[in-house]
């Protein structure tokens, strides 16, 4: 059952407004938009999930992908039919505006925005570390790495998201054929596969490596931002999303076989240098640069769609008098873009300054992105009907179970959320201001 919405929304006592989504390019296509997500989620856990969850439960993580898929699945479910029927460029705030009101929606959006300064740039070193595998730089090259990327992603940004979506469907081409590779030189076949019997799976190993393979799926909610950019929402980008989702799980199982078939995981190894490590044995040193250079696209990809995702955010709930809610002649939303970018600039900067411990970092953010996940399934258990309802209690349950696996570390984004509820103004505030 298709609800509708209005086309404009505009609340002068709250500050929030949601905008029509005729105001930016429809371009993606199904193919752009399974390549979209597909990156998004490999990003930049595709290099390095593998090997931590093959440390943390050797064999037992080749049952592991399978159940977070299953678990994840009525989570994409939901997200797909929110995204079909409610098209926005507000994402996960808009649905929550939908179902519990403003109030609840500045929380999620503030909530949403605060992983910047934690997350993208916790991503943004991991993607600088491939260049340092490569080519040995130290922290002060890496940082000029990291504010190279951003330049190029303000660049691909002021231009429109179907720019964006054809450079990262190349990426994942890119990725999948990396793994292909590593399987056929390998000669890895279905034989040598050390699938553990049920009885032999130890599940509280199992379980630990699921909260950490959950930062593998987070990426879902950014690629809502980008449903009203679809040519057909209703009909390809819930097909992407699903589709997207399936890619990204079938590639992380591959990498982990490839892990545990070369035993390319312990103590005192990087994680991020497994899958190199595979292709230097396999094809040669000279063939490390190229493994490093997939490697950053992909992590490049995820970081990408996350700052566009931000942007679009911040675009949609600005105040319509604000420069921020104003789109540049090709129909972008340059100057929101501008402030995330910046933002995550100062950001990179501070933590290169204090050697602050990303690792813990983005652990503290998947936190934030799990509650943001919860309060989007809440939405749609209000918003949607039939099937897509039940799908969307399922993910409650799931996200709920989520929290608690995490344990303590999701205590940063509760503090965050209580904080938000407690201390935003209750009328005629803005997201940002004017």
């Amino acid at each position: 059952m298709c609800l509708s919405i209005p086309a404009v929304v505009n609340n002068r006592n709250t500050g929030w407004s949601v905008v029509s989504a005729n105001g930016l390019k429809q371009e993606i296509g199904l193919v752009q938009g399974i390549g979209l997500l597909s990156t998004s989620l490999l990003g930049t856990g595709v290099f390095a999930v593998p090997a931590l969850v093959a440390q943390s439960s050797h064999a037992d993580s080749l049952w592991a992908w399978p159940l977070l898929i299953l678990f994840v699945f009525p989570i994409a479910i939901a997200f797909a039919s929110l995204g079909r029927h409610f098209p926005n460029a507000g994402g996960a705030a808009h649905f929550v505006t939908l179902a519990f009101g403003p109030r609840l929606a500045r929380v999620t959006g503030w909530l949403f925005l605060s992983v910047i300064p934690i997350g993208l740039p916790a991503a943004m070193q991991i993607a600088a570390g491939f260049w340092q595998a490569a080519f040995g730089w130290g922290e002060r090259g890496l940082l000029v790495v990291q504010l190279l990327t951003l330049g190029v992603i303000w660049l691909l940004g002021i231009r429109s998201a179907g720019s964006s979506a054809t450079i990262q469907t190349i990426i994942a081409f890119l990725v999948v054929a990396l793994v292909v590779a590593i399987w056929w030189r390998g000669d890895i076949t279905p034989a040598q596969i050390p699938w553990p019997a049920l009885d032999n799976i130890s599940w509280p190993h199992t379980f630990n490596a699921l909260a950490v393979m959950f930062w593998c799926f987070v990426g879902l909610e950014a690629f809502a931002h980008l449903a009203t950019e679809f040519k057909s929402p209703e009909r390809d980008f819930p097909r992407a999303l699903l589709i997207g989702m399936l890619v990204a799980g079938v590639v992380y199982w591959g990498c982990t076989v490839a892990v545990l078939h070369f035993g390319a995981y312990g103590p005192g190894r990087a994680a991020t240098a497994s899958l190199p490590d595979i292709v230097v044995r396999l094809f040669g040193e000279r063939a490390l640069w190229i493994a490093c250079i997939v490697g950053y696209l992909a992590c490049f990809a995820s970081v990408n769609i996350y700052t566009q995702g931000f942007s679009r955010l911040v675009w949609s709930q600005a105040p319509s008098s604000s420069p921020l809610a104003k789109l540049s002649a090709g129909q972008a939303p340059v100057n929101a873009l501008s402030v995330v970018v910046l933002c995550c600039l100062v950001c990179c900067v501070l933590i290169y300054w204090l050697a602050l411990p990303l690792d813990t970092l983005i652990v503290y953010a998947n936190g934030i992105f799990v509650l943001i996940y919860l309060l989007c399934m809440l939405a749609g258990c209000r918003l949607l009907r039939g099937r897509s309802r039940v799908m969307a209690a399922i993910g409650s349950v799931l996200c709920g179970a989520l929290l608690v696996v995490i344990g303590g570390k999701s205590l940063y984004a509760l503090i965050m959320f209580g904080a938000l509820w407690l201390f935003l103004p209750h009328k005629s505030t803005a997201l940002l201001s004017e």
